[in-house]
């Protein structure tokens, strides 16, 4: 990844996404960078992280997050490309992970999750979605920068999921987190602006600075788990290889850890496309 640059000053959108397209490319065909592709076995698996109240199994399956389907209105915020690189290591081997699913969600820019009946928010669809994995471990979703809400860092869900037919096979779920510098920056726009100052930084957020779930990263998993978006006036992306122990078997279900808001729903898994 591209070290990450200025917010203002930046190239335009054509060469944010120019650079970020030749970021997730670099590792096509092993799920990892080039720098990662010569220490193969220093390569460690992502940590899974809890997750947390907020996940409804919408069964959306789009990569344009934005919108609701409800109404098709549009989620106002700093729009924000998010391309995912899936792998998985097995002997000190990285081959894709293809064809499996893989769901993000996050809150909106005033810190509300969509299909949550404390944020008043039920029947809503927003800033959910899942796409399925290409021949490259691939899969790309158009967001918005998310807000914030009380006793988190800016963060984003995700869980993958393996399927034999309608049966699960394999669950891996874990959180995005970003650079402080560039969510201080994109915080000073609107609609970010009319929050106020937020209260939980990535130094001070017990999930960023606690353990895996599976106990494989004993502390500070966020720093594993960073978004280091290329970002100009207009949007920013962002690409991220995720690397999977699979062998390890699928995470734990501990759905406590997303913040102060009391659970949302929940539902069946997703079926083919």
């Amino acid at each position: 990844m591209e070290k990450q640059k200025a917010f203002t000053g930046l190239p335009n959108r054509r060469q944010v996404l120019k650079a970020a397209g030749s970021a997730a490319l670099a590792g096509l065909g092993s799920g990892l960078p080039g720098s990662a592709l010569a220490q193969q076995c220093s390569v460690a698996a992502a940590p899974s992280l809890t997750e947390g109240p907020y996940f409804v199994d919408e069964l959306l399956h789009r990569s344009d997050i934005r919108v609701d389907p409800t109404d098709n209105s549009i989620q106002e915020g700093f729009p924000l490309v998010l391309t995912l690189n899936l792998s998985r290591i097995d002997n000190c081997v990285i081959t894709p992970l293809t064809g499996v699913f893989v769901d993000i969600w996050h809150c909106n820019a005033a810190g509300v999750y969509s299909d949550v009946a404390a944020n008043n928010s039920v029947g809503r669809k927003f800033l959910r979605g899942y796409q399925v994995t290409d021949r490259n471990g691939q899969v790309e979703f158009k967001t918005v920068f998310p807000g914030w809400y009380s006793g988190r860092a800016v963060h984003i869900h995700s869980k993958v999921r393996f399927f034999s037919g309608k049966e699960e096979t394999y669950e891996f779920t874990s959180q995005f987190f970003f650079n402080e510098d560039l969510t201080d920056a994109i915080f000073t726009k609107a609609p970010y602006s009319s929050r106020g100052i937020r209260d939980t930084r990535n130094s001070t957020d017990g999930i960023f600075l606690g353990a895996s779930t599976t106990g494989a990263v004993l502390s500070n998993s966020g720093a594993q788990l960073m978004l280091k978006p290329l970002a100009d006036e207009s949007q920013a992306a962002a690409s991220f290889d995720l690397v999977l122990d699979v062998a390890a078997g699928s995470t734990p279900d501990a759905s406590g850890g997303g913040g102060g808001i009391p659970p949302g729903g929940g539902g069946p898994p997703p079926g083919r496309p």
